[in-house]
């Protein structure tokens, strides 16, 4: 019988991703409205918080529920996501997400990893 091993996603890093997704969205919604040459350049950074925040709050309960787990030769996750660890053609992490790739092309994302550099070697190393 093999090791399980959880993977869930970390709260800190769940708010860190959205506060740059907030300043990110700040600064865009400015730049539009400086582009269409609006007078009111300011009232895209409200906007812009106001979409990061509400979205952060209203998704926190739904991603901040999801595990992934890696026991007895099989990856699964939410929505039934079921992947045997065979079947697992690449493993990569970019920022706090982590991509699974299949040999049939399926990808799957692990959000808001505290360390993607250690899931991918924990995924890895499960192989």
């Amino acid at each position: 019988m093999s090791a399980r091993i959880t993977l869930s996603a970390d709260p800190q890093t769940y708010i860190r991703s959205h506060a740059w997704m907030a300043a990110i969205g700040m600064g865009g919604a400015m730049l539009i409205l400086w582009l269409i040459g609006n007078p009111h350049v300011w009232t895209g950074a409200i906007a812009g918080l106001a979409a990061i925040s509400l979205r952060g709050w209203y998704m926190a309960s739904e991603e901040l529920n999801v595990v992934w787990t890696i026991k007895d030769g099989r990856l699964t996750g939410p929505m039934e996501r079921n992947i045997a660890l065979s079947d697992i053609a690449l493993v990569r992490g970019f920022l706090s997400t982590v991509q699974i790739v299949t040999k049939t092309g399926d990808k799957h994302l692990i959000k808001y990893q505290a360390d993607a550099d250690a899931t991918v070697a924990q995924i890895k190393g499960a192989l």
